[in-house]
């Protein structure tokens, strides 16, 4: 039988940490556990304490020499380097920084942000390699429970969070933008291929409708089924219209949209009311982006002039 080796082992909060004489890998797991509070039935990983590195090896469990710190991670809990601080201010760290985990409700550490706040208490800089789901899981968090898990103070962490909250906003707008250029060009192309259909004489049947494919329009109402579908939906249904089926919407006035939606006149006029909100504010980002477009145009004829007026007076 293998000797037993002297090690230590820790939980992933390093504020636990206890010395064993084990001779394998699996019994470092078995009394590591029993140790820590770790039901022995729940998966755990073997990692170093120092670097991180993940210990799975019986053999390589036997290189390492005596005295190694081993760091046990079991659910969703993560390896993350430990803060060094200097001599005389380590009792201030102590008091100010490190949770004691003992104190700590099980339910936060099994909260989603609260990785993500170790991971930020180590390197600020890691905000940036964070998505938009871990951002937004720091600006939920209780403020005060984040701002002991960070170290900080609540002004501090308020501020952080609303940092957050506007980096947040900020790649919302940038999203609602590229619907909007998507939105012009889709414009720009439906109004260029009207003007070749209107050079050309209509193959489209009765009335000149091309219908997309699987488009199917309601004999009683005249509105396409997905329109019909899309306006009796719960959440704001004004935004999931295409242009086109708000200008059909708002044409047809109030009291056809009653009687093809079989609402009270109130909730109809709200609906309604909505659809023309919607439309009118689509049309003005189009013409802005029309008007945008033109003045670019207009710039590069007056270019085109002056160079030709030039080559004509030399």
């Amino acid at each position: 039988m293998t000797d037993g080796r002297p090690c230590k082992v820790c939980n992933f909060t390093r504020q636990k940490s206890y010395g064993v004489v084990v001779p394998s890998l699996d019994e470092l797991k078995k009394k590591g556990c029993e140790f820590l509070g770790v039901n022995q039935t729940d998966p755990v990983s073997v990692v170093l304490e120092g670097d991180g590195t993940i210990v799975e090896d019986q053999a390589y469990f036997l290189c390492l020499p005596f005295n190694t710190k081993f760091m046990l991670l079991h659910d969703k809990e993560t390896w993350v380097p430990a803060r060094k601080i200097d001599g005389g201010t380590a009792w201030m760290a102590r008091e100010s920084v490190l949770l004691d985990a003992d104190a700590v409700d099980s339910s936060i550490l099994a909260a989603p942000w609260w990785n993500l706040a170790l991971q930020l208490k180590q390197d600020l800089a890691s905000i940036i390699l964070m998505s938009e789901g871990d951002l937004q899981s720091l600006v939920d968090a209780p403020c005060s429970e984040l701002a002991s898990a960070l170290g900080f103070q609540e002004k501090k962490t308020e501020e952080l969070q609303e940092t957050l909250q506007r980096v947040l906003d900020r790649r919302e707008e940038e999203r609602q933008s590229k619907e909007l250029l998507q939105l012009y060009l889709k414009a720009v192309e439906k109004e260029d291929r009207q003007q070749e259909d209107a050079s050309t004489p209509s193959q489209h049947g009765a009335g000149g409708v091309d219908l997309p494919d699987g488009m199917e329009v309601d004999s009683a109402s005249g509105f396409m089924s997905r329109t019909l579908m899309v306006l009796k939906g719960k959440t704001s249904p004004e935004t999931r219209l295409s242009t086109e089926d708000l200008q059909v919407v708002v044409s047809r006035g109030l009291e056809a949209m009653q009687q093809v939606l079989g609402w009270d006149i109130a909730r109809t006029t709200t609906l309604l009311q909505a659809c023309e909100a919607e439309l009118s504010t689509r049309l003005k980002q189009i013409r802005a982006m029309q008007s945008i477009s033109s003045t670019q145009q207009d710039g590069s004829r007056q270019e085109e002039s002056a160079a030709m007026a030039t080559q004509g007076s030399s």
